[in-house]
């Protein structure tokens, strides 16, 4: 019986059998290791969209779709359950396909950055963190802003 990629002379049982298989041993691992940390990343974005849900400061959403996505690289059932979810799956699904966001989650956010960057401007932080930290979150919002709302 002739196998894929091997030579004429060589069947299953052949000789170069076991090599191969050693040179396939690096790429099998490779994929395992990538496989556990797209995996890591789902559980850990799913662990801070849980805390998400009892803290008002942290969203859950965001993390949610960064579960989503990662799951489709490594765990096909949880991106499944999460895109099925009655309360968040809408939401993942609605950025997926038009990277759109509710105009209610845009002006929550734009409240808690103003409400973080006046809260930051009464601390004690260096004086580059109280103007770094705000140009940063204006980014964000524009680029929040500028997004879909389907």
């Amino acid at each position: 019986m002739q196998w894929p990629g091997v030579g004429e002379s060589e069947t299953r049982s052949g000789p170069g059998v076991g090599a191969r298989a050693g040179r396939n041993r690096p790429a099998m691992i490779r994929r395992s290791l990538a496989l556990a940390l797209w995996r890591a990343l789902a559980i850990a974005c799913v662990a801070l969209a849980l805390l998400g849900a009892v803290l008002p400061v942290l969203p859950t959403v965001p993390f949610l779709i960064v579960a989503a996505w990662a799951g489709s690289r490594g765990w096909p059932r949880l991106e499944a359950w999460l895109l099925e979810h009655p309360k968040h799956g809408p939401a993942i699904r609605r950025w997926r396909d038009h990277g759109a966001v509710p105009r209610r989650a845009k002006w929550f956010a734009t409240v808690m950055m103003v409400a973080s960057t006046a809260a930051l401007a009464a601390s004690a932080a260096a004086l580059w963190v109280k103007l770094g930290v705000p140009g940063l979150m204006a980014v964000v919002a524009v680029w929040l802003w500028l997004r879909p709302e389907v």
